[in-house]
């Protein structure tokens, strides 16, 4: 009963690497989501579904807002729209479709099964949100704090990124 485990492990594995090896960003994106998705599936597996939904709504939600905030930013015009057309080709939907759709499956037959996560694999006992918020506001407190001002400073550092001066037109 190990292969939903294993499986999921496999396709974060995957696609975490083609997100380090790919030169293009979209393309890395594609493959960073469905690693989160995965990673999630994993917090699900071993008895954690909080933890597997926070990593959806906060990492592959929120990784996804802050990508189109920063091609908003940047605003890269109409030949960079064109370059884009071009590089997204069914050669490049081609593995995230594949390891979305084995993270598919591997969904569809745990919710289909009698597969219980409560006690499954390396999981003993469900973690709820009020052990998390007391774990994270109690002995991590310093590390919340540090990850607060880390995204505050690369807001500002992509607002400055993203700054133009203004042109004559304008």
């Amino acid at each position: 009963m190990m292969w939903p485990f294993y499986l999921m492990a496999l396709v974060a594995i995957v696609s975490t690497v083609r997100v380090v090896t790919n030169a293009n960003p979209v393309h890395a994106l594609l493959n960073l989501i469905i690693s989160l998705l995965a990673v999630a599936g994993i917090f699900m597996i071993v008895g954690a579904p909080f933890a597997g939904a926070l990593e959806v709504i906060v990492y592959a939600g929120a990784i996804m807002v802050l990508f189109v905030f920063v091609v908003m930013m940047l605003n890269l015009g109409q030949h960079t729209v064109e370059q884009e057309r071009k590089w997204l080709t069914s050669d490049a939907w081609a593995v995230p479709a594949l390891l979305s759709f084995l993270l598919g499956l591997t969904l569809v037959w745990m919710i289909g099964s009698d597969y219980t996560p409560a006690g499954a694999l390396l999981g003993k006992n469900m973690v709820g949100p009020k052990a998390v918020g007391q774990a994270l506001f109690t002995q991590y407190l310093l590390l919340v704090e540090i990850a607060a001002m880390l995204l505050l400073a690369a807001l500002v550092a992509a607002f400055h990124l993203g700054k133009r001066e203004p042109s004559e037109e304008e």
